[in-house]
């Protein structure tokens, strides 16, 4: 087992290499001199040649790239060009108000997700089944944002008016210490993510009880709890898990339509900023952070497929 786990870290490492310098790469092929965006229009060009000179920007790209590279390994990410402060103090409570909201909403649509998908394939066919498919259904051809809008319309204006449409925490205020405000937005990605996740479990638990280990537990006479929690539900964890993986790093980059739709001070607003102000080096970071995040999780999704996977924990595939 623990072969094939390296073998997944390495590739991990090698494809977030890769993303970086496409990052990189890409960023230097936008319009616009970093040194002029911190400075202004006005700055002298002695003062640009030596902004320039500091940030290495006359460096061969090869060497600027290394740098950049090492700077991330050890925190170091850079100056921003719309504050002209570091970009780390930039991120910090933007990076910790976002993990707030995509932990709380992973919490709630992951068990929700795998009860109601185990649910419908044992009630296959009846109403309790129909319903839930039927929502998850609908719920998976919405958009984001229109579930974020229906939820406003029907919580902050037309209906009920009991929750904040937009996120209004005090400059300096921690986003969790208003709850309220968490609510909204962590709701839309609840309704986004969950319904990917009943379906494929409920294709996948469908498939496993009609397996021949599962019927022959059930001839022996094994209870039927037993069957389903010790024989079914491990075999079918390990293919909803990939799904669960994508769900939530889908979460890392879709979180900026949500952040943007609901005023929400975190990554996904950052980024629609740095982009509307070409501060190249915010950019680049939080592109390289999203993309960490979905490799990461991708691993850890490998790692549950493995040791949930009979064959592969033993060493067999």
């Amino acid at each position: 087992m623990m072969p094939i786990i390296l073998r997944r870290l390495a590739t991990s490492v090698l494809i977030l290499l890769a993303v970086s310098v496409m990052v990189f790469v890409a960023t230097l092929l936008l319009p616009g001199d970093p040194a002029q965006a911190i400075l202004g229009q006005q700055a002298t060009p002695e003062r640009l040649a030596a902004l320039r000179e500091q940030m290495n920007l006359n460096d061969p790209v090869w060497q600027r790239y290394l740098g950049w590279l090492g700077g991330l390994f050890v925190g170091d990410f850079g100056v921003s060009a719309a504050s002209g402060g570091p970009v780390s103090a930039l991120l910090g409570e933007r990076i910790a108000a976002s993990l707030v909201l995509l932990v709380a909403a992973g919490a709630i649509s992951i068990p929700i997700g795998l009860l109601v998908g185990t649910y419908s394939a044992l009630r296959r066919g009846r109403a309790g089944d129909h319903i839930a498919t039927g929502t998850s259904l609908v719920l998976a051809a919405l958009p984001e944002f229109v579930i974020g809008i229906a939820l406003v319309t029907i919580f902050s204006t037309t209906v009920f008016t009991i929750l904040p449409s937009v996120t209004m925490a005090p400059p300096g205020e921690a986003v969790w210490n208003y709850p309220t405000q968490l609510i909204l937005p962590t709701l839309t990605l609840i309704l986004v993510v969950t319904p990917y996740i009943i379906r494929m479990m409920r294709a996948t638990m469908l498939e496993v009880l009609e397996s021949g280990y599962v019927e022959m537990a059930r001839l022996k006479g094994v209870p039927e709890r037993q069957v389903i929690f010790k024989h079914a539900l491990p075999h079918a964890l390990s293919p909803v898990a990939q799904v669960v993986a994508i769900q939530l790093a889908w979460m890392a980059g879709g979180v900026v339509v949500v952040e943007f739709l609901f005023r929400y001070p975190g990554i996904g607003q950052a980024l629609v900023d740095a982009v509307t102000n070409r501060d190249v080096q915010v950019v680049q970071v939080l592109a390289v952070l999203i993309a960490a995040v979905y490799i990461v999780v991708n691993l850890l999704a490998d790692v549950v497929g493995i040791l949930t996977n009979p064959k592969l924990r033993t060493g067999g595939a």
